[in-house]
């Protein structure tokens, strides 16, 4: 995910569940998904454009950019009033953040939007499962355990690199959503998100400055950059606030299985990266692993 934070790292189980939504709402907030998980995947995509003349690292500067500029305005962090004990937990969250970002669309760069974002997912994954002590939990781990062998198999054309940052990205995914719970319960609103996502962008200027001399940017690639920041933060973060409202925590986070799926739809028709059998079936397994864990889940 926040990515503002990455907005499927927004964490459902800290929002109250509305009761029995009638069914239009319901309705209403399954197209929000659906546009939310559109929008984060395009936004990927189309910042993956600009991978050849800026680099990863120059579109998720960018992005981070973007994302301090929409949490900044949502949040209105009141920075002087915070204590050190609400600070080191945003310190955190910013670093967090930014790894996360730059770990992903490596990833994208190396393996393709649909296996880095299958891989990414697993953080969320984790945290869900390690919360439980069910039989059922421990099969969604075997389930997933298996998929992710079956990624990493070795041959020749193997790109462990890629592979390797997808991992990081997740470790990092499962980081924030534990450093984001710290955080919303020390710090009211979203004002620890937007402090962060300041922070994050400061430590990222620097990053800017040196892309900009080393790999000068033309204004299609900053403007995919800015797209990607766009579509992949200001969107799914607010899409997803709405869709809060309107559909239980549980129902929000037994979507979120589905990001991998739309990330190998647009990776494939968006920029041509098409799955073999093989990693088809291993994304498959990882997505039905937690959708089996949240289907089966008491609220």
């Amino acid at each position: 995910m926040c990515r503002v934070p990455a907005p499927s790292t927004i964490d459902p189980v800290a929002l109250p569940a509305p009761a029995a939504p009638p069914g239009r709402r319901r309705l209403f907030g399954v197209a929000t998904m659906v546009g939310s998980g559109l929008s984060n995947q395009t936004g990927a995509a189309i910042g993956s454009l600009a991978f050849p003349v800026i680099g990863p690292v120059g579109v998720v500067a960018v992005r981070q950019y973007v994302a301090a500029v929409v949490l900044l305005a949502v949040g209105r962090p009141r920075l002087r009033s915070f204590t050190w004990r609400q600070w080191w937990p945003v310190l955190a969250l910013a670093v967090v953040f930014g790894a996360m970002n730059l770990s992903l669309y490596t990833a994208v760069d190396r393996i393709g939007l649909g296996l880095a974002v299958t891989l990414e997912f697993l953080g969320p994954l984790t945290i869900a499962l390690a919360a439980v002590r069910r039989r059922v939990d421990a099969c969604c781990a075997v389930i997933a355990a298996a998929g992710v062998v079956t990624l990493m198999r070795p041959r020749p054309s193997t790109d462990y690199a890629g592979l390797g940052c997808g991992l990081v990205a997740a470790g990092c995914w499962a980081a924030y959503i534990l450093l984001n719970r710290t955080v919303g319960s020390r710090i009211p609103g979203t004002q620890g998100s937007g402090a962060a996502a300041a922070v994050s962008a400061l430590m990222f200027l620097p990053v800017g400055a040196v892309v900009v001399v080393t790999r000068p940017p033309t204004p299609a690639a900053v403007g995919c950059a800015v797209v990607a920041g766009v579509l992949s933060s200001a969107v799914p973060y607010l899409a997803d606030l709405i869709t809060l409202r309107h559909v239980p925590a549980q129902a929000f986070g037994l979507f979120m299985s589905v990001n991998p799926v739309l990330a190998a739809l647009v990776g494939w028709v968006g920029l041509g990266q098409r799955l073999g059998w093989t990693e088809c079936a291993s994304v498959g397994a990882i997505v039905v692993a937690n959708t089996l864990s949240m289907a089966t889940r008491r609220t």
